[in-house]
């Protein structure tokens, strides 16, 4: 547990100790998501630093006692990297997490180096998804009712895993929200946009889209490529919004060819 911007979190991170060439990954969970749902990542990553923290009221982070928004919880994340001496990451955000990695790359253009945006979209402004889909989504029987989970998994995040026990190891990682955690993270991006400022995000990004993706359509990753100046789209063949954890090879292997690549005229002209 960490205290920063005057909220305490539970707060997750691997290998920062370890000596590395690489700059640690900040990830950002999709809504209502505990830490544990995106561990198995943070761990195949084992070349590099990865952090992440719990939203107020999700996981172990206590509830929050007033709202906030992607400006004070950016300003907060910024706060926790202060604390755990990490001067510059990679930020990475999945979903609504995604919305969140693009204000605190515009926000904290300095502490980032590159920008990883998984099956995300530009906020309030975007291209709806299945409404069966949108529907359960909002269910909290999906946090709480593992069979309700289970008969609805298809619908919730297409592209199924070829691991039978894929499924059941995903939900069985799952921690409910509170009702006010889950209810401030849906308050927290209500009139939230990135669409005037992706032309101003100077970093280099990867967009990851899955085809199958039923909450978020492959058409917003293609508006986040094609409006970031120094964007790449990568599409998942049969991906559904799970498709990081579902297709955990192909995902893996896209982040470290990204991230591993060598500087670009850009990135070591800001440097210097």
């Amino acid at each position: 547990m960490m205290e920063a911007g005057g909220r305490k979190l539970r707060v997750a991170h691997w290998r920062l100790g370890e000596k590395s060439d690489h700059p640690p990954v900040l990830f950002f969970n999709g809504i209502g998501a505990n830490i544990e749902a995106v561990a198995p990542l943070a761990e195949r990553l084992t070349e590099r630093g990865f952090i992440m923290f719990d939203m107020p009221g999700t996981g172990n982070s206590p509830e929050p006692t007033w709202p906030y928004n992607p400006f004070t919880m950016s300003w907060t994340a910024s706060r926790i990297l202060e604390q755990l001496g990490v001067k510059q990451v990679d930020v990475m955000g999945v979903s609504w997490g995604g919305a969140m990695a693009q204000h605190f790359a515009l926000q904290h253009p300095r502490r980032t180096r590159r920008l990883v945006l998984v099956a995300t979209t530009a906020g309030m402004l975007m291209v709806p998804g299945n409404p069966a889909a949108l529907s359960k989504m909002t269910d909290p029987r999906r946090y709480i009712d593992a069979k309700f989970m289970n008969e609805h998994f298809a619908t919730l995040y297409g592209g199924m895993t070829k691991d039978p026990s894929g499924k059941s190891k995903h939900i069985g990682r799952l921690k409910p929200p509170t009702p006010r955690g889950y209810v401030y993270q849906l308050l927290a991006m209500l009139g939230w946009t990135s669409l005037p400022a992706l032309p101003f995000i100077g970093k280099e990004t990867l967009v990851m889209m899955g085809d199958d993706d039923q909450i978020v359509p492959l058409i917003n990753g293609k508006i986040l490529a094609g409006m970031i100046p120094n964007a790449t789209l990568e599409v998942f063949e049969g991906g559904g919004h799970l498709f990081l954890l579902t297709h955990a090879d192909e995902s893996v292997a896209s982040l470290r060819k990204f991230l591993d690549a060598p500087a670009t005229d850009a990135e070591e002209r800001r440097a210097a």
